[in-house]
């Protein structure tokens, strides 16, 4: 699930009684590693070098396209499994003693959508490799687009990684002033960037919707779970958020804080001579582009049902939703304005620095 594969979610609770589930998540914990190791392992022989020849890159990709998809394989036919779930019984019995219908929940990968998912997932990674890496070589034709490309994507991949480090120090201190250490470090081994991104994506305005309804719940801070179990959708933004803790308004703040330390090292790593509106453009169409990435793989979908005769949800504590999508067009539009304001203010604080490194220097003479 982790690379982008499909997984097959299956219930069994007796000849009577039937059940329902679906469930859609990216553990992007687990993602992000593979894709740094991944990309890691790409980069490394062919790094010292400026200049590589498409056909030599292709080649690279190839082969660890190829190990890729064969791990993925072996796999994909070990991840599968069957379990019961304890069931709060509402019939006093009935659906256990008379119908036989302990429920149970199983799961498999869906091995060909999971082997072409993980082949798309493999070549973006590569790609970003490539974009985002300060040394990697590129083929003599697209070097002319290395100075506009690369201090960009470089810039907001740091950031996302910033946000993760933060999630990770505020996990510890949580784990360290709270407990619960099983279910926080569970947390932060699967899912940590899908929370740190969402609260990126908050702190700059943008909008998701959701529900939480039934036992089942997101493995969120208790706010956010406030705000999304209600009988309808629910509007998540800072604003929702603030009225159930006034410390949300923070990652307003947060999020200007790394956006413009994003366009800071964007316009250091740019040649001197970008102009503001360069720095306005290159910053705006990257942070648009991440925000559109984030929004499209951070959402949760989930169901879990139980119905006897067809007459409807009887598990008790067993039936539930979890949905939460963006409202993905206004994020992206509200990432680009954030870039274009934020883009030239960074060339403007890094073409001080350079200014006063020269002076520096001439003193030092």
């Amino acid at each position: 699930m982790a690379a982008g594969g499909s997984v097959e979610v299956s219930g069994d609770a007796g000849a009577l009684v039937g059940t329902d589930a679906d469930l859609s998540v990216l553990p992007l914990s687990v993602t992000l590693v593979g894709a740094l190791a991944l990309a890691a392992g790409f980069l490394r022989p062919l790094r010292h070098r400026a200049v590589a020849g498409s056909r030599e890159l292709g080649g690279w990709a190839v082969r660890v396209g190829a190990l890729w998809l064969l791990a993925l394989l072996a796999l994909s036919l070990l991840a599968r499994q069957t379990f019961a779930l304890p069931l709060d019984d509402p019939t006093g019995g009935l659906l256990d003693d008379v119908l036989d219908a302990a429920p149970t929940v199983g799961f498999r990968a869906q091995i060909p959508l999971t082997l072409v998912f993980g082949l798309l997932w493999t070549a973006g990674v590569l790609l970003l490799a490539l974009l985002v890496s300060r040394g990697a070589p590129l083929p003599a034709r697209l070097l002319r687009h290395r100075a506009p490309v690369r201090p960009a994507a470089h810039a907001v991949v740091v950031l996302l990684l910033g946000y993760v480090v933060l999630g990770v120090v505020v996990g510890l201190g949580v784990v360290a002033t709270r407990g619960h250490p099983a279910a926080t470090f569970a947390v932060m081994l699967l899912g940590l960037p899908n929370l740190v991104w969402i609260a990126f994506t908050l702190g700059l305005g943008a909008s998701w919707e959701g529900t939480v309804q039934g036992p089942f719940g997101l493995p969120v801070p208790q706010v956010l779970d406030s705000v999304l179990r209600t009988p309808d959708i629910s509007t998540l933004n800072v604003r929702t958020l603030a009225q159930q803790d006034g410390r949300a308004w923070l990652l307003v703040v947060a999020a200007a804080v790394a956006v413009l330390a994003a366009a800071f090292l964007m316009a250091l790593r740019s040649p001197a001579r970008t102009r503001a509106w360069q720095h306005a453009a290159h910053l705006a169409v990257a942070l648009a582009l991440t925000v559109l990435l984030v929004c499209l793989v951070s959402g949760v979908s989930a169901h879990l049902g139980l119905s006897l005769l067809g007459l409807g949800d009887v598990g008790g504590g067993l039936g539930g939703e979890v949905l939460l999508r963006p409202r993905l067009w206004s994020a992206t539009g509200i990432a680009l304005l954030w870039g274009a304001v934020a883009g030239p203010v960074g060339g403007l604080l890094a073409s001080g620095v350079r200014r006063r490194h020269r002076q520096d220097g001439g003193d030092s003479r």
